[in-house]
């Protein structure tokens, strides 16, 4: 017999279901405008605001919120697909949206119900895009007590990589205070003070937004103060997990836009090698047989962040009461997704000349971009961490320690 939880259950499986279609719809068709002219706005390398526009008018940036600000309520398996199908054609707007899903996100696991209200509902109504200066491997920013505002603070310090800040519409930022704690604050774009550096010229992710910014005694007044990761248990220390899942999706979605790219060059233009005795370079073994190798393992890979998506989500719906353990199996299993769609993605996108062909490598083509955009990103943090991770587990049981990449 069918119970009344069931029911509910089962109801709202249909409503996230009905929404997940919708979101991904939308999000394909933004990856579908980004990729007519993905390598002149690459070659370009400008600030993103048309891009970021582009995801508000198609109200990707609410889809994690809570329904108690206006948002969608949707959990993160949803926002990773949303990542992973914006990187078929577009890695730097990608990753734009993938911070800002993480950095928006500590309204949830760091903020209390007014810091919540305060900066969710119009994230949510306006489609705010959050940027991200919480590096921690840059000298960390400095918080001193604001001697003219009661629990207010005044922020100083560089970071030299900082996503999203010069297109977002506000900036979380992490920052000591003298007495040794780590904030997270919220910071508005136009705040005086807040210097953006504008000299994001990398390899790849070119249009990610990731240049330096300055504070230069920067007011933050006490409803900007969110909390901080480290003192919110597991719940809060689920924002590590999630920006690595997001890292892993994004390396999924690179790698398949960049095979179904190269497929189609090698159906349309690519010709037999003189020795295949064949007609077509479709019909060339050594083409078939290395498409064949790539796609299983993209598609054994996206298996894994499947599974990946469902275990944060779960992890997520824990909230307070999910355990260290619990939360030690998730941060498992992303590494894993780390490990393979990293080596994948750094491959896969080198490998598509093997099967393109000479006449491939000319620059009006661009193919390179792919591989410049996974190898940019996939040095965030040295992906062998994460493969000692899975080995330890695998050997002793061990979790991941949680670190700021962890």
């Amino acid at each position: 017999m069918t119970t009344r939880d069931q029911v509910l259950d089962a109801a709202r499986d249909d409503v996230i279901d009905a929404a997940r279609g919708e979101v991904l719809d939308a999000a394909r068709g933004v990856a579908n405008h980004l990729g007519l002219d993905a390598l002149e706005r690459d070659r370009a390398n400008a600030e993103p605001f048309t891009e970021a526009e582009l995801l508000r008018k198609a109200g990707l940036p609410a889809v994690l919120l809570p329904t108690s600000v206006g948002g969608a309520g949707l959990p993160w398996s949803v926002a990773l697909d949303v990542v992973k199908e914006i990187a078929r054609t577009d890695g730097s707007i990608a990753q734009l949206l993938a911070y800002h899903y993480v950095n928006a996100h500590n309204l949830v696991w760091v903020a209390d119900d007014a810091g919540r209200q305060r900066w969710g509902v119009p994230t949510a109504e306006q489609q705010w895009l959050w940027g991200d200066s919480v590096n921690p491997v840059d000298p960390d920013l400095q918080l001193r007590p604001d001697p003219d505002v009661t629990g207010g603070w005044i922020l100083s310090g560089t970071k030299n990589f900082s996503t999203g800040a010069s297109v977002g519409d506000v900036t979380v930022v992490g920052g000591l205070t003298d007495d040794g704690r780590d904030l997270l604050v919220v910071v508005p774009r136009e705040t005086p003070g807040f210097v953006k550096g504008g000299d994001w010229d990398n390899l790849g992710q070119r249009l990610s937004a990731s240049g330096s910014v300055r504070f230069e005694d920067v007011r933050i007044a006490p409803d900007a103060v969110l909390g901080s990761a480290s003192t919110s248990g597991a719940f809060g220390s689920l924002v590590t997990l999630a920006i690595q899942a997001a890292f892993g999706h994004f390396y999924l979605g690179v790698t398949r836009g960049a095979l179904e790219t190269a497929a189609e060059y090698t159906r349309s233009t690519s010709r037999p090698w003189l020795l295949s005795d064949v007609q077509n370079a479709v019909e060339d073994p050594y083409v078939l047989a290395t498409y064949g190798r790539l796609v299983a393992r993209l598609r054994a890979a996206e298996a894994l962040g499947r599974s990946v998506g469902e275990s944060l989500s779960q992890a997520h719906e824990r909230g307070a009461d999910l355990t260290w353990a619990e939360r030690g199996e998730v941060a498992e299993e992303i590494a894993a997704l780390k490990v393979v769609s990293s080596d994948l993605a750094v491959e896969a996108t080198s490998t598509i000349y093997e099967v393109t062909g000479a006449r491939a490598s000319s620059n009006k083509y661009g193919f390179d971009r792919f591989w410049r955009n996974v190898r940019t990103h996939t040095l965030h943090d040295p992906v062998q961490y994460k493969a000692r991770e899975v080995g330890n587990h695998f050997l002793t049981g061990a979790h991941p320690e949680f670190t700021l990449y962890t």
